[in-house]
């Protein structure tokens, strides 16, 4: 069982190291990031972005840049279009949203010539270590879709899966997150929640286990479960929680993180390769973890 993030680092060195592509690298915890993963052979890099702020960074955090290939673009939607190109010839296995706006790494990620899409859902997948929950527990999605449909979240739920597998959680067990239990027409959250649940049943949904709707305490305390008289393998024991919209797993993330002290990765998941996103609020430790996890993702494709 995956616990925290060392065991993470711990796999994602066993199974690296794989390359990663930096867009717009410029950023000191980004480089510090990258600075750990080659020292702990998770991960090489390949830094691209305008070369001589790179260089003065690195000079104050002692990154020696002569390691890593270094692609001097200045302008950042070209950056981005560089870093994706070069996961798409094969030259680094995943790309990595460094100084640069989310909408435009990921507008390069869609790019009809040098992107990664599949004409899946693209995804954002969390993954959190906290000292009151007794393994890793992903959250999605708390950055990419809105209010998603019912076929969207179908996805979603899938592309949290393929995550987990990386981890090595062979059946994640799922919790469709509701503010209640009970299925109620008026909320319609809760209809999707049951609907998940049946396509789960009939093999429709494969590789984990889903149940709802829940809510948040039913699916990650056992004691709530049992209070409230709820029997199933998911109740309290929660892998995964797939949240009802953007809004829900916004909150949760950043509340996780700055009321829990929760460490945390994140990265967006449908396109060909990972692609490693994380918050510019977020830590270099967080980057790292993120870093790891899409080298555990990359082994898995």
């Amino acid at each position: 069982m995956i616990r925290n993030f060392d065991d993470i680092l711990n796999l994602a060195k066993k199974k690296g190291p794989k390359t990663v592509s930096v867009a717009v690298a410029q950023d000191k915890e980004v480089l510090l990031a990258v600075k750990e993963a080659k020292e702990r052979e998770v991960a090489d890099a390949i830094l691209v972005g305008d070369k001589e702020e790179i260089v003065k960074i690195a000079k104050t955090i002692d990154l020696d840049v002569d390691k890593f290939e270094i692609v001097d673009v200045k302008d950042n939607k070209e950056a981005s279009l560089k870093a994706v190109e070069l996961v798409s010839i094969g030259k680094a296995h995943m790309v990595m949203k460094g100084l640069v706006d989310t909408s435009i790494i990921l507008k390069a990620v869609l790019n009809d010539e040098v992107g990664l899409k599949t004409g899946k859902v693209l995804s954002h997948v969390a993954v959190f270590d906290m000292p009151t929950y007794e393994k890793v527990l992903l959250v999605t999605d708390a950055a990419m879709n809105i209010a998603p449909s019912l076929d969207a979240k179908k996805e979603i739920l899938e592309n949290a899966t393929f995550v987990a597998h990386s981890l090595d959680i062979e059946e994640p067990k799922v919790a469709v997150i509701c503010a209640k239990e009970k299925v109620n027409p008026k909320m319609p959250d809760t209809v999707d929640a049951a609907s998940l649940t049946e396509m789960n049943e009939n093999g429709e949904i494969t590789g984990c286990m889903v149940k709802g709707p829940f809510a948040l305490d039913n699916a990650v305390s056992k004691e709530a479960a049992k209070h409230k008289g709820i029997d199933h393998p998911v109740a309290g024991d929660a892998d995964i929680l797939l949240m009802p919209d953007i809004e829900a797993g916004n909150v949760l993330y950043k509340a996780l993180v700055f009321l829990a002290g929760a460490e945390n990765a994140g990265v967006i998941v449908g396109a060909k390769a990972p692609v490693v996103l994380t918050s510019r609020a977020d830590s270099d430790a967080a980057k790292l973890n993120s870093i790891a996890l899409g080298v555990l993702m990359a082994s898995k494709n």
